[in-house]
């Protein structure tokens, strides 16, 4: 069981209804990072998927509710990844959680390789801390990003894609990690409005591939009507019905 208690914990639904996730009221919470991380992870029916930093397991259970996929999530706080058994449960997911720490991966994920690899690592360069330490540990940079980069590399099956979400900021670390065994990098930026600069980046390759780096037209988030902003018709799409990413 978790250690959160029951008035620390909200339960959220996520894809128009489709799943219910139990995560706590302050700390870290999934948005939409996790959800479009997910409609970018170009798993088929059957494959292995990993999830580096699994939270309380909402990207990989929006991955299951598009296609059936066997999952597995890692995960260094305790109390988000028995969060994550839990919301496998709720939704009735089979997902395998184990606690631990990339640096020192737990043998029954290192002994492993799979076909898929989502990560959606920290992003903010640490700095002054927050109060809250989960969201201190989920959102601060304290591992560089090239090590979550390899070691997600490293659990992949040769041809297996990596999946990233993260910021513009942080890009060239990322490809720069990317460019040591994988090629057919696909980048795609994601924009909150059409005359905007792009706030979050997906970025997924192949292992073992020679192919060429492409950069893709944005993802515009949303439209605005008047004075209304809301999302636009492919990211609710995404978001509520759990459609794939086009990239």
């Amino acid at each position: 069981m978790n250690n959160f208690l029951k008035n620390e914990i909200s339960q959220d639904l996520f894809l128009g209804g489709q799943l219910s996730i139990f995560q706590p009221l302050t700390g870290y919470r999934a948005a939409t990072d996790p959800v479009l991380l997910a409609a970018a992870c170009p798993a088929k029916s059957s494959d292995e998927v990993l999830e580096l930093g699994c939270g309380v397991g909402t990207a990989s259970f929006c991955i299951f509710r598009r296609i059936r996929v066997s999952l597995t999530g890692l995960e260094i706080q305790e109390n988000y990844a028995n969060l994550a058994i839990e919301n496998g449960l709720l939704n009735k997911i089979p997902i395998h959680v184990e606690i631990g720490d990339f640096r020192k991966m737990p043998k029954n994920i290192k002994n492993k390789n799979f076909d898929q690899v989502v990560i959606n690592p920290p992003y903010y360069q640490t700095g002054t801390p927050s109060k809250n330490q989960g969201r201190n540990q989920s959102l601060r940079i304290t591992n560089p990003l090239s090590e979550w980069v390899n070691e997600g590399v490293k659990r992949l099956k040769p041809n297996g894609w990596i999946t990233i979400i993260n910021t513009p900021e942080n890009l060239i670390e990322i490809l720069i990690a990317l460019s040591k065994g994988t090629g057919d990098i696909q980048i795609k930026p994601l924009t909150s409005l059409r005359d905007k600069t792009a706030n979050r980046v997906i970025i997924r390759a192949k292992k073992g591939s020679k192919g060429i780096t492409k950069l893709y037209a944005p993802l515009i988030t949303h439209v605005s009507e008047g004075n209304i902003k809301k999302f636009s018709y492919e990211t609710e799409e995404i978001l509520r019905r759990g459609s794939p990413l086009i990239f």
